[in-house]
């Protein structure tokens, strides 16, 4: 019988007693409970939300409970473990609330008493959690006359689910900090730590005090720790995306090329190029078996509440596909005051890693599936819309070759746009960026921005299987000089005999407004 494909649980003894598939990464598990490939017993590490980070802290709780029978066949089996039995503290932070403080704090409690009542540790409510954990870690040491395991999962949750305001951020920051410091305090009572998030929050003590800590988000051994390899999916779904690929009609290797577009990208270190696959969009993929390609991990927590923290101007500036410069301390996020969005985005899993020149990364968009939800969530906080309804109707206007429709709508969606003390530095990229992040939106087209010609580059070109859109944007010009511009450059010749009909559209804005203020369209004969 097929192994099953486990789509709604992270819990490791019932992926292996039902026997659903496990993606073995116990080798890696074993190299850093022996410490025979880090030296130290305090690590972290950093992914996007989904991306296995729970299944692994599972994992690790059986095997510090000395459960064997669950890993048979798997590569820790095959090693030197001892598989000895110790108290664990297994904290999962990511559904406490942070509304305001007194939430937060009344749901930490909860979280922490619940957590050392199932444990028999000590609890007293009339001091601070810091201090329930300073003692509870000494009382199991002392209980078991063996050190502590602490596992602590999505350790970041409740300051990232406070950052629309700032000061009550910064105080459950400090309450955090106040619990997190207790593990440099009790490190001598601990065996193993580890320690996930989505966000590196620096100020957080943790970092701060914690000199011995092992970050492995950038690790280049740990780089495929977390998520899937093309030889993993291989080796662990062949079956499953062989009998897909029939469902969608494709011959294999079609298939694997539309998988890999759409669902494999993320590189995690500057020092490894692989790339992997987010194991939840795998899994809902192959799960599900559609006759599509669709989004599966982006719906399972969208962009909006990272994105309506910035402004049009901060989204509207950066080219996504391709951000140059970048170091690795700019991806740290240091203050809760003046958040960055490449930071938040390249963390929230938005962006990854394109490139490496030392000292310097290239960000960009990882696949197809965040690409489209990302650039959605963009058009709607451009237009200052809260569904998709102004994206589809839009869209569907200039698919369906209605010129003059779309082009009303598109002044809306600019008219919507801020204007203010980042005007001066408001250059043409802006607005071609804001009608590329529109069109790519939709997946209707083919979008090739700065299309390059023998004469010079279209600023941007949508293709469907029908119709061929060129257009050529000016900044405090005339949309006839725009249009102008495509005729005498021949950007419209290499689409002349396509079949397809083409339409040249010109389109200017005012420099000082940010305002489209001008249109021509022209049908290619």
């Amino acid at each position: 019988m097929e192994p099953r494909i486990a789509q709604d649980t992270a819990d490791f003894r019932e992926l292996r007693e039902k026997g659903y598939i496990y993606v073995d990464k116990t080798e890696p598990l074993y190299r850093l409970v022996n410490g025979s490939d880090i030296g130290g017993k305090l690590f972290f590490i950093s992914r996007p939300r989904r991306f296995g980070k729970s299944l692994m802290l599972s994992t690790l709780e059986c095997i510090f409970r000395g459960q064997r029978e669950l890993f048979k066949g798997l590569a820790i089996d095959k090693l030197d473990y001892d598989w000895a039995e110790y108290p664990i503290l297994h904290f999962n932070f990511a559904g406490i609330q942070s509304k305001t403080f007194e939430a937060f704090m009344a749901d930490f409690k909860t979280c922490l008493e619940e957590t050392f009542t199932a444990v028999k540790a000590p609890w007293n409510p009339t001091i601070s959690p810091g201090a329930n954990f300073r003692r509870a870690i000494s009382a199991l040491a002392e209980q078991s006359g063996k050190p502590v395991v602490v596992l602590i999962d999505e350790y970041d949750a409740p300051v990232s689910h406070a950052l629309f305001d700032t000061k009550l951020a910064a105080d459950i920051r400090q309450e955090l900090s106040d619990f997190y410091i207790q593990i440099k305090n009790k490190a001598a009572n601990i065996r193993f730590m580890m320690m996930t998030g989505v966000t590196r929050f620096t100020q957080l003590s943790v970092f701060s005090a914690l000199n011995n800590l092992n970050d492995l988000t950038m690790d280049e051994r740990y780089a495929t720790f977390l998520g899937y390899t093309d030889s993993e999916l291989e080796m662990y779904f062949g079956k499953a995306m062989r009998r897909h690929a029939d469902i969608m009609k494709l011959s294999y290797e079609d298939y694997r090329d539309k998988f890999r577009w759409w669902y494999n990208g993320y590189r995690f270190s500057q020092d490894c190029e692989s790339k992997v696959y987010n194991p939840y969009a795998v899994a809902k993929t192959l799960g599900a078996q559609k006759s599509y390609f669709s989004g599966t991990w982006i719906r399972s927590g969208q962009t909006s509440v990272v994105i309506n923290y910035f402004t049009n101007n901060q989204l509207a500036e950066k080219d996504y596909e391709n951000i140059e410069g970048v170091t690795e301390e700019d991806l740290d996020v240091c203050g809760l005051e003046n958040l960055r969005p490449v930071a938040m985005l390249y963390q929230g899993g938005y962006l990854t890693i394109k490139d490496f020149r030392d000292p310097y990364l290239t960000l960009g968009i990882p696949d197809e599936e965040v690409r489209r939800a990302f650039n959605t969530q963009l058009v709607q906080k451009f237009a200052g819309k809260k569904d998709n309804d102004y994206r589809n109707l839009t869209c569907l206007a200039l698919m369906k070759g209605e010129v003059t429709t779309f082009l009303g709508r598109l002044s809306d969606l600019y008219a919507h746009l801020a204007y203010g003390p980042q005007e001066d530095s408001v250059q043409e990229f802006s607005y071609q960026r804001i009608l590329y992040v529109l069109l790519t939106s939709d997946g209707s087209f083919r979008v090739t921005a700065e299309d390059r010609q023998a004469q010079g580059r279209a600023d941007l070109v949508a293709e469907t299987s029908e119709r061929v859109f060129i257009f050529e944007l000016k900044v405090d010009g005339t949309p006839q000089q725009a249009l102008n511009q495509i005729k005498e450059r021949g950007y419209a010749e290499p689409y002349r005999h396509s079949g397809k009909e083409v339409f040249l559209i010109g389109l200017s804005f005012d420099g000082k407004t940010r305002q489209l203020i001008g249109t021509a369209f022209e049908r290619l004969a």
